[in-house]
């Protein structure tokens, strides 16, 4: 048991006890701010009366410490550094393979093309059943304990034992680990004959070649128009923006421009050939495109290099930057503020941060999602686009050139519960496992699959089924059925194809209820892309 001087137990400090004992008084110095922090933990980790875990303390003042700067300085722990990076790194280190937990068995739904799990010849179905020689098939494994177990260092070796259909014993595998990419370009495909789409989710350091790679794929199979689908976008890495920002304009036009206390004004700029200077262009953004998003679809709209059709985005105009700390822990400091081309600081005020994280719902409340009339914008936050002149706004997001309402006409409570219960999931999962050999047969590439696969009444009553097996409190309702019917049937079509081809295979099924992406094909088919006299030279 520690021992303290009694007079510590009587509630006197030790300085007040060693200032007593001088015989001069000392001159008082105030303490630093870091002494202060190191005497705070000194008394708790002394006095306190239960046992102190002091990392855990430590890691919550530097989070709270941080919370008071702004909502996007943060600390992250050591454990959850390499994780936080993977969609910035644009790769991570594992065995490279896409997981589902169904009905407590670690089922492969995908191998990452050019893993170390695809080379070995391990398949979507395929079910893990050890790892390392400990059982992780009915013990309720959790989704971050498969990745703890799955991923390590390059070069490091897991064993583990799979179970296939087609074979009467489990197979063992020895799999090395290695870097596995993660794309940021879900797809690239033609939307109509002229028109190409490319879905970009992240801005990481493989994401400039991905993108390129995608617009000549496009080319090279006739676009003359590119819509680019930043919606749901969180952002990423600067450069990035700026690399890909590059690809779109012309000469030495300013992207981006940043400014901080200890930070002078920077200034990125095209400087490059781009692979689309010059055809016609369309972004999509909504609430959740963020940060580089806003970069990039605001460089686009200032320049009137394109429109910007969608939501109003999430309004991030601040600009971190990672720190790596001496134990292995990061910082993403805020250090400068950055502007759109037009002189626009788009980040919304975050005076009270609680309310800064409920911003969605404070939109939805307020009606912005369904009416652009709700939005009100003041004068002071009126710029102007560098060549035509078009009046644009700062002050929170990027405000598209054409709104489009969120459409919940098809949405009931029957819907939601499918959704919140993993139905939309769990179902396409056991029904493709079930059904795969025969679905490859019938349909041997997407666009058969897309043209030909249809959801019937049967399939329906499976799903149904399916859901009242696993939520016992799942109810059929046949009215809200008819509402919801078509978007259903659609969810589960292209998550099917999902788990049969890939992310690809999902869009070119789910996007024909993407509202935003329908009126941007309908603005380049039409005129009216035309009438915005858009300056594409």
């Amino acid at each position: 048991m520690k021992q303290y001087p009694i007079l510590l137990v009587l509630g006197l400090s030790l300085h007040s006890f060693v200032s007593s004992a001088q015989k001069v008084p000392a001159e008082p110095k105030s303490p630093t701010n870091g002494q202060r922090l190191d005497e705070i933990f000194m008394y708790v980790d002394k006095l306190y009366v239960d046992p102190v875990d002091d990392k855990k303390l430590m890691d919550a003042a530097i989070v709270g410490m941080l919370e008071k700067l702004d909502p996007h300085t943060v600390y992250i722990p050591k454990e959850e550094v390499e994780a936080a990076n993977v969609a910035i790194d644009g790769s991570f280190v594992g065995i490279g393979v896409r997981f589902q937990i169904l009905k407590d068995t670690l089922m492969v739904v995908e191998t990452i093309a050019g893993g170390p799990s695809e080379k070995l010849g391990i398949r979507a179905g395929d079910k893990i059943v050890t790892i390392d020689g400990v059982n992780v098939a009915g013990v309720g494994l959790k989704n971050n304990q498969v990745r703890e177990k799955l991923l390590g260092e390059a070069g490091t070796k897991v064993k583990v034992d799979i179970l296939r259909k087609t074979q009467k014993k489990p197979i063992n595998y020895v799999i090395t680990r290695d870097k596995v990419p993660v794309n940021s370009v879900d797809c690239a495909y033609m939307v109509s004959p002229k028109i190409g789409y490319l879905k970009l989710t992240s801005f990481s350091r493989s994401s400039y070649e991905e993108i390129k790679k995608g617009i000549e794929k496009l080319k090279s199979q006739g676009m003359e128009s590119l819509i680019l689908d930043l919606q749901g976008n969180g952002g990423g890495l600067l450069y990035a923006a700026q690399q890909i920002a590059d690809e779109f304009l012309s000469d030495n036009k300013l992207i981006v421009y940043s400014e901080g206390r200890a930070q002078p004004r920077q200034d990125l700029n095209a400087g490059r050939k781009g692979s689309w200077e010059q055809g016609k262009m369309v972004v999509l953004v909504d609430d959740n495109s963020a940060s580089a998003s806003e970069i990039l679809s605001g460089a686009i709209q200032d320049w009137d290099r394109g429109l910007v059709v969608g939501r109003r985005s999430y309004g991030k105009g601040l600009v971190q930057r990672p720190i790596d700390l001496s134990d292995g822990s990061q910082m993403r400091l805020t250090i400068a503020r950055y502007f759109t081309p037009s002189g626009r600081f788009i980040q919304r005020p975050y005076d009270d941060i609680s309310e800064y994280k409920n911003e969605y719902m404070r939109r939805f409340m307020h009606g912005e999602f369904t009416h652009i009339d709700s939005i009100k914008l003041p004068d002071s936050l009126k710029f102007e686009t560098r060549v035509t002149k078009r009046p644009v706004y700062g002050g929170g997001g990027i405000m598209p050139d054409f709104f489009v309402p969120i459409d919940t006409s098809e949405i009931t409570d029957l819907y939601r519960k499918t959704v919140q219960n993993g139905s939309f999931n769990g179902f396409p999962l056991t029904y493709v496992d079930k059904n795969r050999d025969e679905l490859n047969k019938k349909y041997e590439t997407v666009d058969q699959f897309v043209a030909n696969f249809t959801v019937d009444k049967k399939l329906m009553d499976e799903f149904f089924a399916y859901n009242k097996k696993e939520n016992k409190d799942f109810e059929f309702n046949e009215e809200q059925y008819k509402i919801s019917k078509n978007l259903m049937e659609l969810r589960l079509k292209a998550t099917i194809a999902n788990d049969l081809f890939g992310i690809e295979a999902f869009y070119k099924i789910y996007n024909q209820k993407n509202e935003i992406l329908q009126k941007a094909i309908q603005l380049l088919e039409s005129h009216e892309y035309d009438k915005q006299k858009l300056a594409l030279n």
